[in-house]
C-alpha cells in the first residue's frame, strides 16, 4: 500500500504541475521556483512532515529539505545558519546535479527547440 500511496501522491503533484505548465505562461524555472518555495512554506507552518509520513517517497521535496536544514543551522548557529543551512542539507543534492548535468553535455549535443 505504501508504493499505491506514494505514486498516487506523487502523480497528484506531476498533475498540478503539468496543469500549472499548460493552463498558465509560465516558465518551468518559475514553476520550479513555486514548487520549492511551497515546500519550504509548507514545511515552516508544520504541514509538510504529516505529508510526508502519509505519502512517504511521493512527497520527498528539495524545499523541504532546504527547511530542515535551515531549521537545524538556525538552532545551532543562530542567524548565521539562516544563511548556510541550506546550503549544507542539500550539498550532496546540488552537487550531483551539477556533475550529471556537465556529463550529460559531454554526451549529448544541444539544441535549441523550434517552435
Amino acid at each position: 500500500m505504501d508504493f499505491v500511496k506514494a505514486f498516487v501522491c506523487g502523480g497528484l503533484i506531476c498533475v498540478l504541475t503539468q496543469i500549472l505548465m499548460e493552463k498558465t505562461k509560465l516558465m518551468p524555472g518559475r514553476i520550479m521556483v513555486i514548487l520549492v518555495t511551497t515546500g519550504v512554506v509548507l514545511g515552516a507552518v508544520g504541514i509538510y512532515e504529516p505529508f510526508v509520513k502519509f505519502a512517504g517517497a511521493g512527497a520527498t521535496g528539495f524545499g523541504n529539505v532546504l527547511w530542515k536544514g535551515m531549521k537545524k543551522a538556525i538552532d545551532e548557529q543562530g542567524f548565521l545558519g539562516l544563511f548556510t543551512g541550506g546550503f549544507t542539507s542539500c550539498a550532496v543534492g546540488v552537487s550531483a546535479a551539477l556533475i550529471f548535468g556537465f556529463i550529460a553535455s559531454l554526451i549529448f549535443e544541444p539544441r535549441m527547440k523550434k517552435e
